[in-house]
């Protein structure tokens, strides 16, 4: 019998809030994604230093990664492993390891890097277990907000003991869509070309700079969709699956998945037109 799994419980014997329906092993990685997320957004809440600077750069020079993003990772990774020491791991900061039980886990430690460094509260840590390639488990952890997405797959999706749901397909003009822009400067160009084929035609477009944090929305209702190109497997996995479970489509191109080319989320009836349009913008290509 399938049974709710839960994250730790709250100090002073709270009783742990609802979650996704988890069996098995389902329910073991859902654990440990909640508890490596709880533990490394704290880190990256409480320990944020002063004088944070920039340890390297990543696509371009304001692609950034910063010494808590690196600790961060290595704080999810010894936890996971400790735990479950035959898996494999893929990690923006270069964690990266086959495995031989056939669980992959995908990892952001710093989703929204900019935004950390200047001081914003979008950022989140998103962390997903993949078992042969499909994402079973998604955990979003957003310390400024203090709220915690996950997802198992066919088991919902929740967010602080509340089950979520994506709001139902606005009228095209009427669409809020959240989007994101590369850090490569020939690309930025392509970028601006699609959203001004694509503002004057939607309700308004924002950009928040947490990939996980805006999948996460579009699956609460928050925002009506999300696309982007450019995203890694870390930055959507997920994201991807909070959105899925809480009744979002997602995909790219029309007939592909999400990947590097775009990724897109938004309700049925919102998806298809969507999608058709940005095809049409060249929201794929540079």
């Amino acid at each position: 019998m399938s049974t709710p799994a839960h994250g730790p419980s709250e100090p002073g014997g709270v009783a742990p809030q609802a979650g996704p329906t988890a069996d098995g092993e389902n329910a073991e990685l859902l654990e440990i994604a909640l508890e490596a997320a709880r533990r490394a957004g704290a880190l990256l809440r409480d320990g944020r230093p002063a004088d944070l600077g920039v340890a390297a750069t990543k696509s371009s020079p304001i692609d950034v990664v910063t010494e808590m993003d690196i600790a961060a990772e290595k704080l999810i990774t010894a936890y996971i492993g400790r735990q479950r020491p035959d898996d494999g791991f893929l990690g923006e900061e270069g964690a990266s390891s086959e495995g031989t039980s056939g669980i992959r886990w995908v990892i952001d430690p710093l989703d929204g890097t900019v935004n950390y460094l200047y001081g914003l509260p979008a950022w989140s840590v998103s962390i997903a277990a993949e078992r042969d390639g499909e994402a079973v488990v998604g955990v979003v952890e957003a310390p400024m907000r203090r709220e915690t997405y996950q997802a198992v797959l066919g088991g919902g999706a929740y967010v602080e003991g509340t089950r979520a749901h994506c709001r139902p397909a606005p009228d095209f003009e009427h669409a809020l869509v959240a989007t994101g822009f590369s850090y490569l400067r020939e690309r930025r160009v392509a970028m601006a070309e699609v959203i001004k084929g694509l503002l004057p035609q939607v309700r308004d477009i924002r950009r928040g700079g947490s990939a996980a944090i805006d999948l996460a929305d579009v699956g609460c209702g928050r925002l009506d969709a999300y696309y982007e190109r450019g995203l890694n497997p870390w930055d959507l996995a997920a994201g991807a699956l909070f959105a899925r479970e809480a009744g979002a489509l997602t995909g790219g191109r029309p007939g592909e998945p999400p990947s590097g080319e775009l990724t897109l989320a938004a309700p049925p009836g919102l998806f298809e037109p969507l999608q058709r349009r940005l095809d049409e913008l060249g929201a794929w290509h540079d």
